[in-house]
């Protein structure tokens, strides 16, 4: 609102004009403005910014935002770059003009969109309508007490809750249930994240730790997004707090016995570098660093062993891993070094009785190896599972009297349980193994936190139609429990749906696999119907096929939805991710190009119903293949997406980039330089046609500066040739994962699909109805 020189804006949100006066008065109104403000709302004298200015006539004239040009030339190995968005970088994130161009951008989002808020609402409501809100998740025996989480119909956030065990004497077994009749003990809510999160905008919680004997709880709380946390301790029966908060940590957070914590902080690039030891009752300011990582090519990282004697302390690149321990009962001692640091060597550790455990990977066994040494001679290691070519030794999981190993073999993850010997006999070899058999053909599989002395592993399962469910397998007896089922309201019947594994060729002849979901009585397979294919293809993550309940406002109007498991991700083994990083990162762009010209080919879709979407290293994906094949697509969506590749990796100052290096490459070198360049989104935008474009990011992001987003939505709209809408809408007062409530999120999805919905022109008119 722009009166007498001034204007009048909301940090987060622009109006047009007639939202907030009449558009009939045409008289300036008299000063001071007889306007109750919302304490948000801001006064902002003398002439208005250009981007400002362009907010304000985005809204009359339905024109998007223009950013302007600032030259700004970068020179390497004779190569000269002209970037004209590289003032959209403030690292403070309080420049106004940077501010007033993002709100400006959400504010054009908002008007292009307002004509389908409708059916917005309307796929809100029905995503909103299937969550059993009133709910809580299985829960997990913990010596003397259950714990769980129980979310509140209509509230954001969970409360973290217990119960007594009624019988705490009997032995655990898998059909173990929580009493909550009137005479079985009382809940107890020893945190409510709603209470906690109505003094921020933001709240999440990285960390929820219980001290070994019950008593204490350590927890870290984000406030802005930024995943620099805080970490409160309180007595778990009061809520109490215990201590003053420790503060500026990761949420790398574990006890070490009852009146200690083990906790990482960051350096000035938010690389994970130091490990400290805090005593109760102390100030933060004497805590003891137990070790300082100077390289800045590594990143430290924390965990507990099962059995909760020893924590373990790891220094990792992308392709090194070396491992400390620390020796609960005596921490005192420092950490010792458990394997020494050599390049290509990637190590993780459990602890079961007087072995440690040991996963190797090397060049040479690329998909790991398992071995064994005792504690007191960790030279004198034993294979217990050797290196194979077809399968991968994903993770393990230890239990007093069992062995659990996460594989992959064929793109698809598997369990396998062996029986140990009794602690103290000879550890030679493992005999035998049992998989646990899964009943959809693809599917995901995770471990969950199960009671290292028993018997019983938990784990949860989902597939494309299969809610996740959480199961306790009897390791002795193979019997498998389902202890919770998602619940799915809204006459949810996963016999309606159909799960496919198909497989398209890339260009050097590699089969990539695909899975594929979709309603079976309503699509064609004729090549008329919507589809969405979603892609990573980064850092060895594998994006297995697992179950998500907003998925079905598309499946249910008829949408197929895909998933291109390319190289680059871990989905087939390490091979795979070998094959689609460095100088072979353009695989990944190909294999995603392959995988959609398959699906057009076999009629899933055809390029007019071809919708893609990625986040983060997907959303490079998605800029990428925008460039590269921009008539393939009929609109896509870039989630906090890693556009500027190149500028980025060159700048050894933002957060992640020289850890990165051994992923994406170093640039300084000028082979990485030219191939780099020749990916980058950025880069490579061009003046040709584009699909329709929806991209996301959150201002506090420290994975994906928003200034990457925020330069290739002006770039593109400066080049591309086309009539197609593009979007750019920016969280600022979120991060990496955007807003936390689990309603926000939802609403997130609705704005998402509606977007698709609206390029495919697929959204009915107001009072038509939906189908």
């Amino acid at each position: 609102l722009s009166i007498g020189g001034g204007f009048l804006y909301h940090p987060t949100t622009l109006f047009s004009f007639s939202t907030i006066i009449s558009s009939s008065a045409r008289t300036p109104l008299p000063l001071p403005l007889p306007l109750p403000l919302h304490p948000k709302w801001r006064w902002s004298w003398g002439p208005l910014s250009a981007s400002a200015m362009a907010t304000t006539t985005t809204s009359s004239k339905k024109a998007p935002p223009v950013a302007k040009k600032v030259k700004h030339e970068m020179e390497m190995f004779g190569d000269v770059r002209v970037d004209n968005y590289y003032w959209l970088r403030d690292d403070s994130r309080s420049d106004p003009n940077v501010l007033d161009y993002l709100q400006a951008e959400n504010a054009y989002t908002h008007f292009v969109m307002s004509g389908t808020k409708h059916f917005e609402d309307q796929i809100y409501a029905e995503i909103r309508g299937r969550i059993k809100e009133d709910d809580i998740t299985a829960p997990r025996r913990k010596g003397p007490y259950y714990y769980y989480q129980r979310t509140l119909e209509g509230k954001e956030y969970v409360q973290h809750c217990r119960r007594l065990v009624s019988n705490d004497g009997a032995s655990p077994s898998v059909y173990d249930i929580m009493p909550t009749g009137p005479d079985t003990p009382l809940e107890h809510v020893i945190l409510d994240e709603n209470i906690k999160a109505q003094e921020h905008a933001y709240y999440s919680i990285g960390a929820f730790k219980v001290s070994p004997n019950n008593k204490l709880v350590a927890y870290a709380e984000d406030t802005k997004g930024d995943e620099i946390y805080t970490v409160n301790v309180i007595d778990a029966e009061t809520r109490t707090p215990v201590e003053k908060p420790l503060v500026g940590v990761t949420s790398s957070l574990e006890w070490a016995g009852d009146e200690a914590l083990v906790y990482i902080t960051m350096d000035e690039i938010l690389r994970p570098d130091k490990v400290w030891l805090h005593m109760l009752g102390t100030e933060q300011s004497n805590d003891s660093c137990l070790y300082h990582e100077k390289d800045d090519m590594f990143s430290l990282d924390l965990e507990a062993s099962e059995s909760k004697k020893f924590l373990f302390v790891a220094s990792e690149s992308k392709i090194t891993r070396f491992v400390f321990y620390l020796d609960v009962s005596k921490p005192e001692n420092g950490l010792i070094v458990l394997t020494p640091r050599l390049e290509g060597i990637d190590i993780s550790v459990r602890h079961r009785g007087n072995h440690f455990f040991i996963k190797r990977r090397s060049d040479e066994f690329y998909n790991s190896e398992l071995l064994a040494c005792p504690v007191d001679n960790i030279s004198a290691t034993t294979v217990l599972l050797p290196h194979r070519d077809s399968v991968k030794i994903q993770d393990i999981q230890l239990f007093i009297d069992h062995l659990v190993v996460y594989e992959r073999e064929k793109g698809l993850p598997r369990v396998t349980i062996y029986s140990l010997p009794a602690v103290g006999e000879p550890l030679e070899s493992l005999q035998g193994g049992r998989s646990v058999d899964f009943v959809d053909p693809i599917y995901s599989v995770d471990p969950s936190e199960s009671q290292f002395s028993s018997s019983i592993l938990r784990f949860s399962y989902s597939s494309m139609r299969t809610p996740r469910s959480v199961y306790d397998y009897d390791m002795n007896t193979g019997v498998s429990v389902l202890k919770k089922i998602e619940t799915v309201l809204g006459g949810f019947d996963a016999l309606n749906y159909v799960t496919e594994r198909q497989s398209a060729t890339a260009t050097d002849g590699t089969q990539i696999p695909i899975s594929i979901v979709y309603q079976k009585n309503l699509v064609k397979l004729d090549g008329s119907d919507p589809l969405l294919l979603y892609g990573y293809g980064s850092y060895e993550v594998c994006i297995d096929p697992s179950f998500k309940a907003t998925r079905l406002s598309l499946l249910d109007r008829g949408f197929v939805y895909a998933i291109a498991h390319i190289r680059g991700g871990g989905e087939m083994g390490r091979q795979w991710y070998e094959n689609g990083k460095l100088l072979k990162k353009r695989n990944t762009f190909t294999d995603f190009i392959a995988c959609a010209e398959y699906l057009i080919e076999k009629k899933y879709c055809s390029k007019e119903k071809l919708c893609i979407n990625g986040r983060s290293a997907g959303g490079l994906l998605i800029g990428a293949v925008l460039n590269m094949r921009p008539d393939l697509f009929k609109a896509a969506v870039a989630g906090v997406p890693f556009v500027d590749v190149l500028t980025t990796m060159l700048d050894p100052t933002i957060p992640l980039t020289t850890s990165e290096w051994e992923e994406w490459g170093d640039p300084r070198k000028e082979e990485f330089y030219f191939y780099m360049k020749s990916y980058s989104p950025v880069d490579n935008i061009k003046a040709q046609k584009y699909p329709a474009v929806l991209v996301t990011a959150g201002l506090n992001d420290p994975r994906v500066m928003y200034s990457e987003p925020a330069k290739f939505v002006a770039k593109l709209r400066d080049l591309k040739t086309d009539d197609n809408v593009l979007l750019f809408r920016c969280e600022l007062g979120a991060g990496h994962f955007s807003k936390s409530g689990r309603f926000e999120k939802l609403q997130e999805d609705a704005f998402t699909y509606a977007f698709m919905m609206k390029a495919l022109n697929m959204i009915p008119a107001v009072g038509s109805g939906d189908k």
